[in-house]
């Protein structure tokens, strides 16, 4: 393809509401075709949502237990699906990247029905697993449809709504280096999809308060705040308005700490550090994070200072051909740990 051009893939219909899960059967109806539907979702996830999911599907799904984000779970959905008419992720970002690649790899419908709002894969074209050559997310497709109900999502546990507050502002130090990159290297750089992403961020940074209460009215802006991330991210053809330096400091993190913190959580730490590297108001940031009961500290997802500074050194590594304000800085340990120390970070 011209490198001049990129491919647009968005999700073509979204249903958002209190009680849609119950429109499920009718929402799948033409990707379906009459075939049975496939479900990848957490153990967890299924016992809470299965009697609702079951009863408004047609025929009884084949259901396939998610236990990790890997290509051990990829291939066990890829198996379930022969004969099926689509995928569904029920569930967190563990169940969503899963049934997203399998889908992408059997060319077959994908469907999201998010049960918390963590992280924008809800919506995006890409998939975060483990077990691949790349500690970061792969290109797949964005959903078919996505379903969110808003009586579901507003029950999962607060941390999780917070982590997605933490991945809605990252999109502020994203959208900054891709204005960097476009002007430092060239790159192609959209200004519609970039402002699309900065809206999102936005909403956390002017009501995080209202935000941080998590009723059922701020679920739903959160909820619509990642859809549009997500499809910012289709409109530009790659993840730059919504993954930059923060978001390489957290794939960082997850190489010398897997087990600690959600992604959204780190990339929120990480948008703070990033934020005064360029220049724009990280205090704001810190307390919009903390007003939605999101970790701002290092030691409340139990990193330690020695991981947080050698992230900031070396998480330029992770993708050498991604131009960030990190490629520009090359931050020594000395200058990293002023960093974090400077911003409360460690």
């Amino acid at each position: 393809m011209d490198p001049g051009y990129h491919l647009m893939e968005l999700p073509t219909k979204v249903l958002i509401g209190e009680g849609v899960i119950s429109k499920l059967g009718e929402f799948l109806k033409d990707s379906a075709a009459g075939k049975r539907v496939v479900v990848a979702s957490g153990s967890n996830v299924a016992s809470k949502v299965r009697e609702a999911v079951e009863s408004a599907l047609p025929k009884e799904p084949v259901w396939v237990e998610v236990v990790a984000a890997d290509m051990v779970n990829v291939d066990r959905v890829m198996a379930a699906a022969s004969g099926s008419g689509c995928i569904v992720g029920v569930g967190g970002g563990k169940s969503v990247d899963v049934g997203k690649l399998a889908a992408f790899k059997l060319h077959m419908a994908f469907f999201s029905v998010p049960t918390s709002a963590s992280h924008d894969g809800i919506s995006s074209p890409f998939a975060s697993l483990k077990g691949l050559d790349r500690p970061y997310s792969v290109m797949a497709k964005p959903p078919v449809g996505i379903l969110a109900d808003i009586a579901i999502i507003a029950s999962a546990p607060r941390r999780l709504l917070a982590s997605g507050c933490g991945d809605l502002v990252s999109k502020l130090t994203a959208v900054k280096d891709w204005e960097l990159a476009h002007r430092v290297t060239g790159e192609y750089y959209g200004s519609y999809s970039a402002s699309l992403a900065l809206m999102s961020a936005n909403a956390v940074l002017d009501r995080s308060k209202s935000l941080g209460i998590f009723g059922r009215d701020s679920v739903r802006e959160l909820v619509e705040a990642l859809i549009s991330t997500g499809v910012a991210a289709g409109i530009a053809g790659s993840s730059r308005p919504c993954s930059g330096s923060e978001h390489l400091f957290s794939h960082y993190l997850d190489l010398l700490a897997p087990e600690s913190g959600l992604h959204g959580e780190k990339c929120g730490i990480g948008t703070i550090m990033m934020a005064k590297l360029h220049r724009i108001d990280w205090r704001r940031v810190r307390m919009a994070l903390k007003n939605v009961g999101a970790p701002v500290e290092a030691s409340q997802i139990g990193v330690g200072d020695s991981m947080v500074i050698e992230s900031l050194m070396k998480a330029s590594s992770i993708r050498p051909d991604r131009y960030t304000i990190l490629s520009r800085k090359k931050l020594t340990r000395k200058s990293a740990a002023l960093l974090a120390k400077s911003t409360g970070v460690i």
